[in-house]
């Protein structure tokens, strides 16, 4: 009897890297992207992220599941959104973001590239 595939294992056909400690699968599908974006205990988009991409907020939409986990969300005028796992998340540009508690968040992210936010009316 073969074991139960885990949320990490390798996904067949996936182009990987790690950007800011993030771990990052992402499969190209008609004109979508969808991704595997795990996020380790302790990330801090602000502390991570920021010197890699050198804004001071993340300046992309995520649309998606949290199929692990659980992180918090801060946008620039001080709202802040918590999501946990199992739970679909939709989150506008322009945020600050946090692993919270002592198991990676993993997220199961659609994209559009440079459209997302016009193509999921964010």
């Amino acid at each position: 009897m073969s074991q139960p595939a885990s949320l990490l294992d390798p996904i067949k056909g996936a182009d990987h890297r790690v950007v800011g400690g993030v771990a990052i699968d992402m499969v190209r599908t008609g004109d979508a992207r969808v991704k595997r974006v795990v996020y380790p205990v302790g990330f801090r988009w602000s502390q991570n992220m920021k010197p890699v991409v050198s804004t001071d907020l993340c300046m992309h939409a995520h649309v998606g599941f949290l199929a692990q986990g659980e992180f918090h969300i801060q946008y620039a005028d001080g709202k802040i959104e918590e999501f946990v796992a199992p739970q679909v998340v939709a989150i506008a540009p322009g945020h600050d973001g946090w692993v919270v508690g002592e198991q990676p968040a993993i997220l199961i992210e659609f994209d559009f590239e440079g459209e997302t936010v016009q193509r999921m009316g964010l």
